[in-house]
Formats: C-alpha cells, sequence, structure tokens
C-alpha cells in the first residue's frame, strides 16, 4: 500500500469516526454507542423522566433505572429492562400505551423493530390486574383459578346466600405479631413497641376483628384467623372425654367412639411437645336410619356476656357434608349446616352470641342432630365457648394474658396445627418470632391441604378451600413533613418453590393482582374522603414469609406507619378505621369476584334516621332511611333486616323487611324492647344501625321521647406544636367504636427528637402499659335503653329517636310532654382531615330549631352530657347559636369543662343541703364508658337553680332551670353512665319531680 492510499484510508476512518462521535448524544453511556442503541437509552431515560411527572397515566416506584437494553436485529427486536423498582408502581393499560408510545417516538431508527419493556423480568402489560384490563388488554387466564365446587365449610340453613357477595367463599387473614415468648430474655413482651397509646400487635387487630371480619362475613365468607378473636377472658370447652354433666347425647346407642384420636383438653399448661387435639376422642354417628337423634353441649358459663362458638369434629372417609348445628343464645336460636368432610381436627368459628351465666339448655347450649343424608358419618368433639387465657408455656412461664393478644404460634398449637409443618418450622430451635410469622403462611397451606399443603409435606391438610390469604400489618418509619407514611403492599411471585406458579399452576402474579387492587381500593377512598395526599407507596415483589409461603393468592399490608404522628392521627380514629377495613373488604370482594366471573356488589352502609312511634294499640313503627356511599354509588339497598331484643337479652335473628318502616306487634307492658337495622342487597347485610328502644309504662301520661344524640367516635385530641406531638388524652380520650381493644396506655414523651433506644424506650409516642390487656368501652349506640329502662322502672312509657330524625323534621314532636335528650360523650370534633369543618355538635342548627319551638309549645326537656356546656360555649360555636340557646333557653352557663375526677356526684335539694351521693363511671371498663372531662355549668339567671353538685370539689354538676311555659334539667355528665340501677333510678325521679312540679 502506498502512502497515499494509507493517507486517504486513514482520513476517511477518521471522519467516519468523527462522524459517529458527533451524531452520539451526551450523556450516553459507552455501552451504548451504536445509534440504535444510544436511541434506545434516551428512550428509556425518558420514560423514567416523564413517568415521574405528575400529570402522565404512568408512574415510577424510587430506585426506578433502567437494567439492560438487547437489541437482536435478524430476530427483529429490541429490549428495554428496567429494574424490579420501576414495576413496584401500578400500571394500567393507558399507562402501558403511554410507556410504548414514548418509546416508538425515541426510536426512529429502530422503528421496524418488535419493542418490548419489561421490568423486574415481567412485561409491562403483564402487571395490570385483570379487574383493570378491560377491552384494551386480554384477560390473563393463566393467573384466574377454578371456581371450588365443595360446599362450604359454614353456612347458614336458611339457605340466605349473596349472589354478588362472598357466599362460598374462605378467606385467611391475620392481625399482625402478638404478645410472644422472647427466649434470649426469658420473659413475654410484644414483638414491637409501645407507641401512641398502642403497640403493633393488637392496632391491626382493633381493624380485623371488630371491622374487617364482620364485613368479609357479612357478605357472606367463612372467615378464619390463626390468632385468638375473642376478648372474651372466660373459656369453657364442653367434650366428650372430660364434661360429662355437660355432654349429654339423646340416645347413647346412636354415637360410638371413633377410631382415630381427638381432643382432650388435657393438663394444660401446655408444653411444647402436648397435642390437645390427638390426646383425646370424639364420638360418631353413622346415619344409617331415619331416626334423628341429637347431642347437646351445654356449657356453665361463667358470668353472662358474648363469647365466640367454635365447634370440633373428624373429617373421616363418608363424612356428611351438611352436619346440623344449631346454637342457642339469650336472643334465640341460630341454625347452620357444616360441612364435615373438611375442617376436622381444629376450630372451626360459627359465630359471637350472647350467653346467660349457669347452665340453660334454652338460652345457652349447642345441638348437634343426626340429621344428615343416609350414608353418611356425623361425628362431634369438642365445643368451645370464649377466647379464654393463654395456655401454652414456654421455659415453664404462660403469658398470664387473655389469649387474643398472644402471637399466632400459640394459638396454632392449640388448634391443632402438626408442630414441624406449622408452628415449630425452626425444627426445634427456640425462635418464637420466627414461628409465629413463618408459620402463619404455613397454616394457610395446612388448612387449604392437598396439594396445596405446608412446604414441608404438601399433601397434608384440612381441604379447606381458601380463596387467599391477607396479613394485615401496620408499618415503621417517621417524617418530619406533616404527611403520612401512607400504604405499602408486599407480594411474591415465586413461591417457596422457587417457582412462579401455585400447586394448581396458577401464575402467582395473581399475588400482584391482589396488592394492587387493596392498594387502589385504600388509597382510593381515603383520598377521597380525608387526605388527598394519602401516600400510596411502592408495591413489593420480595419473599416476605407472610406474602411468600401461602399456596393460595396472597398479600401483606402495611397500612400505614404506627411510628408517624401524622399517620397515627388516622390510625387511631375508629371513623378512619371503618373506612380502611372497609375498603379491605372492598378489595377482596372485587378480586374474588373478578376471578370467579361474577359481578361484585358492595353491602350498603348503617341506616340512619331512625325513630319510634308508639301507636294506640301499644304497637310501635320503626323507621328509618338509607345511607349513600359516597365512593360507592352501587353499594345501594334492596331489602332490609329488623333485630329485636327484649330486656337485657340479645337480639333475636332478625326479621326481613322491604320498605323503610316497621309496625310491630303491641307491647308487652312492662318489658323493655329494642330494636336495630340492618340494610341488604345482593352483597351482604351492613353493620347494624344505633339501637332505639321503647316501652309501655303503667303510668297512663304519654310517652318520653328520647333522643339519642350521642353518634361521635373519634380518636384522642392529638396536639402538635414545634417539637411537641402527641395524643393528650387527659384532655380528650376520644370515643371508640363500640369498644377498643388496641389501647396500652397514654402517651408519655412527646417530644419529636426523642430517639428510639429499644423498644422499651421507643423515643417519641412512646407510652404507658397499664392498660393493654383491657378492653375500653366505648360508644355502643344502645343508651336509649338505659335510660328507658329506668324511666320504664318509674312507670313511664318511652320511645326513641336519633337526632337526625329530629333535625330533619321527621318526628312529631307534639305527640310528647317530655324529651330526654342524651347526648353523652357528644362534642364538635374536626372531621377527619379537616382543620376547620366539624362534626358531632352538641347543638347542631336543625335540632336548636326544633327544641326552641317544642318548649316554646309548652314542652318539658332533659339534657345530660359530658360536653353539654363546653360545646355551645366554645370560642368558634357562637356563630350557630348555641350558646345563645344554652344560655336564654335552657337556662345555663359553663363554669368549668374539668369538673371532676372521682365521679361522685350530691343530690342538692331546694334549701341547698346535700343528700345522697351518687356515682357515674369515671373510670375505664368494659361495659361503660369513662367520663373524663365532665362539665361543671351554673345557672344563667335566677330562674335556675343547682339540683347537684360534684362531691369532691361542691361544683355544680346540675341546673334546673323553669322558664314561663316550660323548664329544663341539664346534667353536666351522662345519665346512662350511672351505672347502679338505684341509683340512676333516683337520678331520674329526682328530674322527674321538678318536671312534673311534684317535688
Amino acid at each position: 500500500m502506498t502512502a497515499r492510499l494509507q493517507l486517504v484510508l486513514f482520513v476517511a476512518v477518521a471522519t467516519l469516526l468523527l462522524s459517529a462521535c458527533r451524531t452520539l448524544p451526551t450523556g450516553v453511556p459507552d455501552e451504548y454507542r451504536s445509534p440504535l442503541s444510544a436511541e434506545a437509552y434516551l428512550a428509556a431515560v425518558n420514560i423514567l423522566d416523564t413517568c415521574a411527572l405528575p400529570s402522565t397515566p404512568c408512574e415510577t416506584g424510587p430506585g426506578s433505572d433502567l437494567e439492560t437494553i438487547a437489541i437482536d436485529e435478524q430476530q427483529g427486536t429490541l429490549a428495554i429492562a428496567f429494574n424490579e423498582f420501576f414495576g413496584y408502581r401500578p400500571l394500567r393499560p393507558e399507562g402501558v400505551d403511554f410507556i410504548y408510545e414514548t418509546a416508538a417516538r425515541a426510536i426512529r431508527k429502530g422503528s421496524y423493530l418488535d419493542v418490548s419493556i419489561t421490568t423486574g423480568g415481567f412485561e409491562l402489560s403483564e402487571l395490570v390486574p385483570n379487574l383493570y384490563r378491560g377491552d384494551s388488554l386480554p384477560r390473563d387466564v393463566a393467573r384466574v383459578p377454578e371456581r371450588p365446587e365443595i360446599a362450604p365449610i359454614v353456612r347458614p340453613a336458611s339457605g340466605e346466600s349473596f349472589s354478588g357477595g362472598l357466599s362460598g367463599r374462605h378467606v385467611a387473614m391475620w392481625p399482625s405479631h402478638g404478645w410472644y415468648y422472647e427466649h434470649r430474655l426469658n420473659r413475654w413482651e410484644w414483638q414491637r413497641a409501645r407507641l401512641f397509646q398502642t403497640v403493633e400487635d393488637l392496632l391491626p387487630f382493633s381493624y380485623v376483628i371488630p371491622y374487617v371480619a364482620p364485613m368479609l362475613e357479612n357478605a357472606g365468607a367463612n372467615v378464619f384467623i390463626p390468632r385468638e378473636r375473642d376478648v372474651q377472658t372466660n373459656e369453657v370447652v364442653v367434650d366428650n372425654d372430660e364434661s360429662i354433666h355437660s355432654w349429654i347425647e339423646t340416645d347413647s346407642t346412636t354415637w360410638t367412639t371413633g377410631a382415630r384420636p381427638g381432643f382432650a383438653v388435657g393438663t394444660p399448661p401446655y408444653g411444647s411437645e402436648d397435642r390437645p387435639f390427638v390426646s383425646g376422642t370424639y364420638r360418631q354417628a353413622d346415619r344409617t336410619t331415619g331416626v334423628i337423634d341429637s347431642l347437646v353441649y351445654l356449657p356453665d358459663i361463667p358470668e353472662s356476656g358474648d363469647y365466640a362458638v367454635y365447634i370440633s369434629y373428624a373429617s373421616l372417609p363418608g363424612s356428611t357434608s351438611d352436619a346440623s348445628y344449631t346454637v342457642n343464645y339469650s336472643g334465640g336460636s341460630k341454625h347452620f349446616h357444616v360441612n364435615q368432610q373438611i375442617g376436622g381436627g381444629t376450630w372451626i368459628y360459627l359465630g359471637t352470641f350472647h350467653f346467660l351465666g349457669g347452665q340453660n339448655q334454652a338460652l345457652g347450649s349447642v345441638v348437634l342432630t343426626t340429621k344428615a343424608d343416609t350414608g353418611t358419618i356425623i361425628t362431634a368433639d369438642a365445643v368451645r365457648f370464649g377466647g379464654g387465657m393463654g395456655n401454652v408455656e414456654r421455659n415453664g412461664q404462660v403469658s398470664g394474658r387473655p389469649r387474643y393478644v398472644e402471637g399466632a404460634r400459640y394459638y396454632m398449637q392449640y388448634a391443632g396445627m402438626p408442630d414441624s409443618l406449622v408452628f415449630d418450622v425452626e425444627d426445634g430451635e427456640s425462635n418464637d418470632y420466627v414461628d409465629d410469622y413463618r408459620g402463619r403462611g404455613e397454616w394457610v397451606n395446612y388448612m387449604r391441604g392437598n396439594p396445596y399443603g405446608p412446604t414441608k409435606d404438601p399433601a397434608r391438610g384440612l381441604g379447606i378451600p381458601i380463596d387467599l390469604s391477607l396479613a394485615f400489618h401496620t408499618d415503621a418509619g417517621v417524617t418530619r413533613r406533616d404527611t403520612t407514611i401512607g400504604t405499602l403492599l408486599i407480594y411474591s411471585t415465586p413461591g417457596m418453590d422457587s417457582t412462579g406458579v401455585f400447586p394448581d399452576g396458577v401464575n402467582r402474579l395473581a399475588n400482584r393482582d391482589l396488592s394492587d387492587i387493596l392498594q387502589t381500593e385504600i388509597t382510593r377512598d381515603i383520598r377521597s374522603l380525608y387526605d388527598s395526599t394519602w401516600t400510596r407507596r411502592s408495591m413489593w415483589d420480595k419473599d416476605y414469609s407472610e406474602a411468600h409461603r401461602p399456596n393460595v393468592p396472597s398479600t401483606l399490608l402495611e397500612l400505614l406507619s404506627h411510628q408517624n404522628f401524622e399517620d397515627m392521627k388516622y390510625g387511631l380514629d375508629p371513623r378512619f378505621k371503618f373506612t380502611a377495613s372497609r375498603s379491605i373488604y372492598k378489595s377482596i370482594l372485587k378480586y374474588l369476584a373478578d376471578a370467579y366471573g361474577y359481578k361484585a356488589v358492595v353491602q350498603p352502609l348503617p341506616v340512619s334516621h331512625l325513630q319510634l312511634v308508639l301507636n294506640p294499640d301499644s304497637s310501635v313503627t320503626l323507621s328509618w332511611r338509607a345511607v349513600e356511599d359516597q365512593v360507592e354509588p352501587g353499594a345501594i339497598p334492596t331489602a332490609y333486616r329488623v333485630y329485636t331484643a327484649r330486656d337485657s337479652f340479645a337480639f333475636d335473628s332478625g326479621a326481613a323487611v322491604s320498605a323503610t318502616s316497621f309496625q310491630t306487634d303491641p307491647l308487652v307492658p312492662g318489658v323493655m324492647y329494642r330494636f336495630r337495622v340492618t340494610a341488604v342487597n345482593d352483597g351482604g347485610e351492613s353493620f347494624p344501625s344505633g339501637t332505639v328502644a321503647a316501652g309501655v309504662g303503667s303510668a297512663p301520661s304519654r310517652p318520653v321521647l328520647i333522643v339519642d344524640a350521642f353518634d361521635r367516635i373519634s380518636a384522642p385530641l392529638a396536639m402538635q406544636s414545634e417539637g411537641f406531638m402527641g395524643f393528650l388524652s387527659f384532655l380528650d380520650e376520644g370515643v371508640p367504636y363500640y369498644s377498643d381493644p388496641a389501647y396500652t396506655g397514654q402517651q408519655y414523651d412527646f417530644s419529636f427528637n426523642s430517639a428510639w433506644l429499644d423498644d422499651d424506650a421507643p423515643g417519641h409516642g412512646a407510652s404507658y402499659s397499664d392498660y393493654e390487656t383491657s378492653v375500653i368501652a366505648g360508644n355502643t349506640f344502645d343508651y336509649s335503653s338505659d335510660h328507658g329502662l329506668t324511666l320504664l322502672s318509674l312507670g313511664r312509657s318511652f320511645v326513641t329517636a336519633s337526632d337526625e330524625a329530629i333535625a330533619a323534621g321527621l318526628v312529631d314532636l307534639n305527640r310528647y310532654d317530655i324529651i330526654d335528650f342524651l347526648l353523652g360523650e357528644e362534642r364538635a370534633t374536626l372531621k377527619l382531615g379537616s382543620e376547620e369543618s366539624y362534626e358531632f355538635e352538641v347543638f347542631e342548627p336543625g335540632v336548636v330549631e326544633r327544641l326552641r319551638e317544642f318548649l316554646t309549645d309548652g314542652g318539658d326537656l332533659i339534657v345530660s352530657g359530658a360536653y353539654v356546656a363546653t360545646d355551645p360555649f366554645r370560642g368558634d360555636s357562637t356563630e350557630n347559636g348555641a350558646s345563645t340557646f344554652a344560655k336564654n333557653v335552657l337556662g345555663y352557663t359553663l363554669r368549668t369543662n374539668h369538673a371532676a375526677r372521682t365521679g361522685g356526684v350530691h343530690i342538692v335539694g331546694s334549701d341547698g343541703v346535700p343528700r345522697n351521693t351518687i356515682r357515674y363511671n369515671a373510670a375505664f371498663g368494659t361495659d361503660m364508658y369513662k367520663v373524663e372531662s365532665p362539665d361543671a355549668l351554673e345557672p344563667a339567671n335566677e330562674n335556675g337553680r343547682t339540683f347537684l353538685r360534684y362531691a369532691e370539689n361542691n361544683m355544680s354538676a346540675g341546673v334546673f332551670y323553669e322558664a314561663a311555659s316550660y323548664r329544663v334539667a341539664t346534667l353536666g355528665f351522662p345519665i346512662e353512665t350511672v351505672v347502679d340501677p338505684d341509683d340512676r333510678r333516683e337520678l331520674l325521679q329526682t328530674v322527674l319531680s321538678f318536671i312534673d312540679h311534684t317535688e
């Protein structure tokens, strides 16, 4: 080659190289130096940048980045792979389309290539749940399970089924953690720290048990929980091996002892090797003739109250699928059919019922009959009433606590799970902490059974067709901004066998679908109702045990941060608990309805505007209104159920009603009747309304109208200033919905800068432990019963109406001479998520208007409540006329809003001399809410006088006011909190004597 030719070639090559360098954009890594690779790289960067913007139909998770670009021009493909973090955000068809369109606009030179975009190994469209695909993407049948064709394990004998609900479905779920034995410290302890007056071991329990599980059950589902669900600390077990006086076989020749092991109480506490469900025997009856015999379980109930009822039996070849059980309780009887072909050898929950103390077969028993298909076998083992106390010992120590606070490891042992397969997965190592969380997923598998059984032996199990499992947690984490940590979901696409499918071949992307639907529902509802900025965190695809081990669609929910004050302002509030729980229920419903191919119908909200009217024939007419769901417009009632109870007995099984009113038979004089209503549709049954009561007394006077204005539920008072954050329960403890099992004690560390040192010294939010084994009473919405029972004892007839019905003008007040207006702990409370809008005011404008008219027309009024003066005279209440109404019409004014702590009041005669002392409830308990801040109130003018004084300081606790045409008695504490019936009778007699001009 000549030198000239060499020079020409050199210049040509250099020109080409310089040309390439000029067309290569800056910032492109060396490995993407080809023009086509560079375009693909810039497309990926553009996708990441664009999806990070708030106005685009796609999102990027924290840490999202490009992983690889692979171009195969021979195959005609270009593959852009993002890392797994990119897939931690939800994807929808429009988002997938947007991402591909963004890539197509950038990849001009490779427009002829087939472009695929993946994240974490999945093509983007794979991460779109079937529920949200619509017509844009084909349905992925690989993640759709076969609908189980097996009779539900428990179903109502009435045959009631909800076609748009969860009838026939079986859901496994659990609240996180629990009290456990820490071998290293040789003590029992919580698995998390006490923060903001609760602990994670109990906080999710306060969602799952009062809210989520009943919502699912009201939709028709069977719900299984590997922790004790019953807060009742008493327990009675009736078993053939030991309870000879309460196990009654009507024909002993029908029943024989089975050949396999069964349950026996044995000698608790149980060591790690003890197995109650293989320590005894069971009985069986072969259904060969038409004769029907029965077996009665007759417990000796220690004290009246609510008790969960669990049955047990053996599942044998030839077992019946429709064993007939009847629970006789204080409100009547409820009948069930149980499929004994599945679920043998563990506790099966039938429901929670009210029983009277002692033995009473008619009102306190479980009856199993031999009514079943001929040729089948019926088996009978122990029946358990109540949750009881922990009875598993570790290193010679029992927990000393109610079973419901303990972790799942101990309940699973008591419930018949095999040790090394389920609750002792560490193969004998002393690590209860690990066994507790690992065992829960294996418990799901054992409940499901072959071929979905435990990891170590998939063929074992109980055969219950579990449809999905949900682990409910709260997370840690703190933010210094006024924002929430928010909601995280964790799922796993590989299983314990490292495959991406379940044992039946269904793709484990079903776990992603469930997680996405759950997070979508929760964040949508919270943002719609409370906080438009609620944080939707990631969806992690990680091998967390509770999401990784189950062989059914499963997910782990971290609802919020129990360590972050902003989250806990929501997390402790019953209004939020209801909403979040309803979101969880709806997620499960929508996921299963989509999976099994039917239209989901959401159960209605509870009804409102209740009122009772006493008719001339002594019957009463009950009426109400349906409530619209703001975020779920399809949750519309199509029918209702009216439940009735007499005196202190429980409610009956209800009567179906198609209209929004119901007329009873004539009431028996002297008997108190209680009523509540539920709304029903094809999706299930709502939570019950508040209770309204009525009774016909011996006196000929017109009935007293009790107005139940105590609707409030709320978290404790939250306060925040520079460096100071927390809940000030000593000012306002809030009001739980029915009760609160998650309260540990008051917060004592309010400094935001206090650091976590240990779970026993957790820094900011640290709280006491003096109430963590107690269930704290809240608003049970039935205080018209307490008032009414006392009125009835004084010969007075009475009926009840809600304050909503009064405010709406639905109640004809001309029917009544006296109104008993009960306020409980009603007070103006900020609407959740608002800084200026209130609800639960003591005197709302509509109520003020109706009461003013009533008094002007000559009616008389009794008013009682802890904030009866505090609320009208608060600084921002004067605009609505409440203070003017209280002062000028009702005749009282506020003295102080923290009048007393000891709970004693003296009745004061017209001469000013104190008489008897009456006590109201000023302490936490299980039966009546605590009055922490009663009002001291004074007469507003000379027409009033004090008739009650607080015993500890002689402040005025009650005012009589006499106007020209009416009289008013106002009390600074709730009448219903006077728990002694004789004291309450004396108090109301004093008030009525003033009202009747007979004092």
